[in-house]
């Protein structure tokens, strides 16, 4: 897969989860229930959204890193060995900076 279809897979992503994160903050904003039970559940709603919010944060930051490894010219570098990150990899995990090695090495 082309640098350039990489990059078009990240930039689909980082809007998709942009709007995910909008979606999610636009439900925090709305009023809660006056009801107690409804509270409790808009508690454990809460905690649910609040998880998907962080998680969506976390790959929007890999995202941009590796959008701007590409703007630099140093996508496919390992930031541990600087080695290549095979092309198989990047097309799995287009965010990623590490090669599989290195990725082994780090769990």
């Amino acid at each position: 897969m082309p640098l350039q279809q990489l990059k078009q897979r990240l930039l689909e992503r980082k809007m998709q989860l942009e709007r995910q994160v909008a979606a999610i903050e636009n439900d925090f904003r709305q009023g809660r229930s006056s009801d107690l039970a409804e509270q409790a559940q808009e508690r454990e709603n809460d905690d649910v959204l609040n998880a998907l919010e962080q998680n969506a944060e976390l790959e929007l930051s890999h995202i941009n890193r590796a959008l701007q490894r590409m703007e630099l010219g140093n996508y496919a570098t390992c930031s541990v060995c600087q080695d290549i990150i095979a092309l198989e990899r990047l097309t799995a995990i287009p965010y990623t900076s590490l090669c599989i090695q290195c990725a082994n090495r780090k769990e």
